[in-house]
């Protein structure tokens, strides 16, 4: 079994799921008393929060390549970056090591076009809706139709991240609004959504929506377990 290297914090609401998705699948595979091969590195969430509302991307890749080297010099095997929003510098942080950067978006629409889907709604900070590191790429790489909300509606998304799910805090009404804007989405076409942020999957589950949902959290985790576990 290889060792999975995580850089987490970002927030740790999302990082206790990774560690926990990942034990659950290494059990699962292996069965017994057999748990994942894993080092975590848990970054400070103000600071990168701070960063990145600064436009200080330079200085929060030198956090993220740092990372990556620690966990390297560990002795992992590959990185996981648990955060949507910090694959903008993935370029870097896999350019940093000589081991793998499993890729979130990479992970995900390999599910997604496996599915045979190809017009998707992406949810998750304004960064991520709104720039073209993690949207580009799924579309350059994989062909996919990308859809984001509307200004407002990214607005609505972007906060109920920041100033609810990063910090623990689930409120039905938010839940709604959510659903209500995944609703537009499919009204106007989409078929699956993409939960784009780590935390959504702490407000939406597929049983809230009429169509599929890709939990990236779930589908990174469990991607990181199967290229560890892979001969």
């Amino acid at each position: 079994m290889k060792t999975i290297g995580l850089i987490g914090g970002m927030s740790w609401e999302s990082s206790l799921l990774y560690y926990q998705i990942i034990n659950q699948r290494v059990k699962e595979k292996l069965g017994g008393h057999h748990s994942a091969k894993s080092l975590m590195i848990s970054v400070d969430f103000h600071e990168i929060k701070t960063l990145q509302y600064e436009g200080n991307w330079d200085e929060a890749t030198k956090i993220m390549t740092d990372s990556a080297q620690k966990l390297e010099s560990g002795g992992s095997d590959c990185i996981v970056i648990c955060t949507n929003t910090m694959h903008k510098m993935a370029n870097e942080v896999e350019e940093s090591v000589s081991i793998p950067l499993l890729h979130i978006a990479d992970a995900t629409a390999n599910e997604i076009v496996e599915c045979g889907i190809k017009k998707v709604a992406l949810l998750g900070t304004a960064f991520t809706m709104e720039q073209d590191f993690y949207k580009g790429r799924l579309i350059e790489k994989f062909g996919l139709d990308v859809i984001v909300p509307d200004e407002a509606d990214r607005k609505i998304v972007h906060d109920i991240i920041y100033e609810e799910l990063c910090l623990g805090i689930i409120n039905e009404n938010s839940k709604q609004s959510y659903l209500e804007i995944i609703n537009s989405l499919v009204h106007d076409g989409i078929e699956a959504v993409i939960l784009g942020c780590t935390e959504i999957t702490l407000l939406i589950s597929q049983l809230d929506c009429s169509v599929p949902i890709f939990d990236t959290t779930k589908i990174h985790a469990e991607y990181a377990v199967d290229f560890a576990l892979k001969d």
